[in-house]
């Protein structure tokens, strides 16, 4: 009977104190979320409830295992122990990534709620999302290595692996050469500032929204919602436009081809018009100006403003429609024309030919 109960004992109150301890741990956070709704770390920190109750039933199963007297149990002993440390371990690296992650996001989240500049919070995005990515894969990596000294093979053969460091250190870094760069530009990219998430860039001819950067990509997605995923070393070592760099606020141009007749003045008036009357310009500045002309045409420039590249493009696409529309109705002459004539009857004759 004794050889029943003391394994349904170790197990269930194993599972009961994890139980209470998981609870006593969320009552508390949550008290503390509510007392705090300026910080919203608390209740991220909730989201460790699993990784937090995992980890220490195992760490008092791994410590009151071998209390168990029971056959199979003991047959198994070192097999179970081993598991059970492997689990450990795991359950640990998952519980710190929870925790990190609460402690960045709770960062973002109150330098975003207290700063008004949306190119600061893009900068500090950026750079907390690769921060988290970094402290992701560290602890991943000591995760790992952790588990692989847990096995007596493994701890054998750490004088030789450490004997071996440079040579392999060499190989390493020649074979993932790439990789390495892409690394260190994800880093310079995070803390240089030449790119956030959010940001409008032109990148080989592609508009598109910066919508994600990790350690070793760059993911953009264009106007059409495509997405470019490209190496985040292409961004350190080649030029491209960065429309959001140092304010969101934009300038665009829309051009028209004329005839020279062109009443300018009214132009400028009914542009105005047409800006009142569009939603997405900022108000701040227009103009319109001749630019060029050629033996037929003159070019017409008019210059607007809007807060962003989306709204940019918006009052764009709706004066050269509107603009052109007016044209065609009001003033059809001012449209460019093509000037031909009637082609002769008869080739003229030569001088040979003339009586």
């Amino acid at each position: 009977m004794e050889n029943v109960l003391r394994p349904l004992i170790v197990i269930g109150g194993s599972v009961v104190l994890t139980l209470v301890v998981g609870w006593l741990a969320d009552r508390l956070l949550r008290r503390a979320d509510a007392r705090h709704r300026e910080t919203p770390l608390w209740g991220l920190l909730r989201r460790c409830r699993i990784p937090l109750r995992l980890a220490l039933l195992t760490a008092i199963l791994r410590g009151s295992y071998d209390e168990i007297e029971w056959g199979p149990v003991q047959d198994h002993e070192a097999g179970l122990g081993q598991f059970l440390t492997l689990v450990l371990i795991g359950a640990s690296a998952w519980l710190v990534v929870r925790i990190a992650t609460a402690v960045v996001e709770s960062s973002y989240t109150r330098y975003a709620a207290s700063t008004r500049d949306p190119a600061r919070v893009r900068r500090v995005r950026t750079q907390v999302t690769l921060i988290q990515r970094v402290v992701s894969a560290i602890v991943a990596v000591v995760a790992v290595a952790s588990m692989l000294l847990t096995f007596p093979a493994m701890r054998t053969a750490g004088a030789s692996l450490l004997a071996s460091a440079g040579i392999l250190g060499i190989v390493a870094g020649v074979a993932a050469q790439s990789t390495l760069g892409n690394l260190f530009a994800g880093l310079q990219i995070a803390f240089g500032d030449m790119v956030r998430i959010g940001d409008t860039v032109v990148v080989d001819g592609e508009w598109g929204v910066v919508e994600e950067i990790t350690l070793t990509f760059l993911a953009v997605r264009t106007w059409d919602e495509r997405r470019l995923t490209m190496p985040v070393s292409y961004f350190t070592s080649k030029p491209f436009q960065n429309w959001s760099r140092g304010g969101a606020q934009m300038t665009g141009t829309v051009f028209f081809h004329l005839d020279h007749s062109a009443p300018l003045p009214l132009m400028r008036e009914r542009l105005a018009l047409i800006l009142k009357e569009c939603p997405a310009w900022d108000g701040r500045d227009f103009s319109l100006a001749v630019t060029d002309t050629t033996p037929s045409t003159i070019q017409v420039r008019a210059t607007v403003t809007a807060k962003d590249a989306d709204d940019i493009w918006t009052v764009r696409v709706t004066v050269r429609e509107q603009m052109v529309a007016w044209l065609h109705a009001e003033h059809p002459y001012a449209l460019p024309r093509i000037t031909t004539g009637e082609a002769p009857s008869a080739r003229p004759a030569s001088e040979d030919e003339r009586p």
